[in-house]
């Protein structure tokens, strides 16, 4: 399994940033030139116009979190990019959902809490355009007033997949829609859970359509013995749907759930049924036959499930399935498992088997 950069990152905002973009320049120009040829690739959207649409979230942004403003422009000092090139990254999910082919990352999503199993344990595959690869960071943040952070993400990208200190992680399924605002980029959402202390806390960062598009939030939070909870928190510029499942299971692909959400948006994802629906089917059933079986769910179920090939290519474990149109066509880039009980994050980069998990 190829290794990933870990960056230890402490300070004020603009400090975090200047270190992620400095220890992880290699990482970030890898994400710019990966978007580049995206967004040109895909929606004919060039630089500069991608550009102009990250800017018109800046005043969003700006009442939000100033905090966010900071380690963007830090990012970019320490990459010695632009700030608005930083600012495309952190706005990638909204721009691609602008052009004519819309693409978007598959994902599968799996979070089990008591009384299902012992632990509070979330998990997830990352599908999508196996050159990403080259940029992922491991980063782990020290923030001043703020839960520390231990989370996946590619380099420039200032919130993703991850977990921390106060028990709450986060995962990430997209969501291909007709719909966005100019409010609060997705990935900014995802730091914001990150940065909170309590799933209230985080639900509320979220909530109200203060999200410009359409995404699913898998947010568990564990607060210690027996008091966990795991919902999918499907978001939109319309406000959000809550959905936990009082046995402490939750799964999630790439299809809206939610009804309420329904009214607002039209789903755009043209293989809900061929695979995300398939995908997410799959994943249930795994789970239940863990629990008829009355065996204990653990990290090792977890690699299974994520290794697991039923329906190939559009399996679980996604492999690229060269009959769909190339801007669909994405793959298994990392896995990841984290126990939020014993803080623990394991790894595999790129597809996963059971040996090729790491502990991080």
């Amino acid at each position: 399994m190829s290794m990933i950069k870990k960056l230890q990152l402490t300070g004020s905002p603009r400090q975090i940033g200047e270190m992620h973009g400095s220890q992880g320049k290699e990482e970030v120009i890898q994400s710019l030139e990966t978007y580049e040829s995206l967004f040109y690739g895909y929606s004919q959207i060039n630089w500069k116009d991608a550009r102009e649409i990250a800017l018109e979230h800046l005043p969003a942004i700006e009442s939000y979190n100033p905090d966010f403003i900071e380690e963007m422009e830090g990012v970019a000092n320490g990459a010695a990019v632009d700030f608005e090139d930083i600012l495309v990254l952190n706005t990638r999910s909204e721009i691609a959902l602008t052009g004519r082919n819309i693409f978007s990352d598959g994902c599968t999503a799996i979070a089990v809490t008591p009384p299902t199993s012992m632990d509070t344990i979330i998990g997830q595959n990352w599908d999508w355009k196996i050159a990403q690869t080259k940029s992922l960071l491991l980063l782990e943040i020290e923030q001043e007033n703020k839960p520390s952070i231990k989370m996946i993400t590619e380099g420039g990208i200032i919130g993703k997949i991850g977990f921390n200190s106060a028990g709450i992680g986060v995962c990430l399924n997209a969501l291909l829609t007709n719909r966005k605002s100019n409010q609060i980029p997705i990935h900014l959402g995802l730091r914001s859970v990150l940065n909170s202390y309590t799933l209230h806390e985080a639900v509320a960062k979220i909530n109200h359509g203060q999200m410009a598009s359409a995404a699913n939030f898998l947010v568990a939070s564990h607060e210690g013995e027996g008091q966990a909870m795991a919902a999918n928190i499907e978001v939109s510029p319309f406000g959000i749907d809550f959905s936990a499942n009082p046995e402490g299971m939750v799964v999630h692909t790439n299809h809206i759930c939610s009804a309420a959400l329904k009214k607002h948006l039209t789903d755009m994802n043209e293989f809900i049924f061929e695979d995300s629906m398939i995908r997410k089917s799959r994943a249930e059933q795994l789970i239940y036959s863990k629990v008829r079986a009355k065996e204990m769910i653990d990290e090792q179920c977890f690699k299974a499930w994520l290794s697991d090939r039923f329906n190939y290519p559009n399996s679980i474990n996604s492999h690229v399935n060269i009959g769909a149109p190339e801007h669909r066509q994405m793959e298994t880039v990392f896995s990841i498992i984290m126990n939020l009980s014993k803080q623990e994050m394991l790894l595999c980069v790129g597809k996963p088997t059971v040996d090729n998990y790491l502990a991080v």
